[in-house]
């Protein structure tokens, strides 16, 4: 599931690049040269030829984060489920100073002290 969170986040700021572009380019004249990177490799073309492409694009991706959020609630639909099937129950880290005791005294574990007299 964090995987699908990154993916969607990664996407989430393509679109934000991609409507950058848009926002930048459609007030332009559409004969303007511009340079688009296809590949690796970088090609003119007209805004006229590129604008429709990045619009195209952007839907895409739009599509793409649209199917990955509807994945993600079925796994969490998947997980609630099979917690509940099989009674599992998450432990939550909620006393953290709890567990910083019992580290100090078990770290301390092994150690031999003799008597004060000694």
């Amino acid at each position: 599931m964090n995987q699908i969170y990154s993916k969607i986040t990664e996407l989430e700021m393509e679109v934000g690049e991609h409507s950058l572009v848009i926002n930048a380019i459609q007030p332009l004249d559409p004969t303007r040269r511009c340079y688009r990177m296809i590949g690796g490799v970088l090609v003119e073309r007209t805004i006229k030829e590129v604008l429709p492409a990045v619009q195209q694009n952007k839907e895409g991706i739009e599509v793409v984060i649209s199917r990955l959020n509807e994945a993600l609630e079925r796994k969490k639909k998947e997980l609630t489920d099979f917690e509940a099937k099989y009674k599992i129950r998450i432990r939550k880290n909620d006393g953290e100073s709890v567990d910083d005791n019992s580290k100090k005294e078990g770290s301390a574990q092994g150690v031999l002290v003799g008597p004060a007299n000694a």
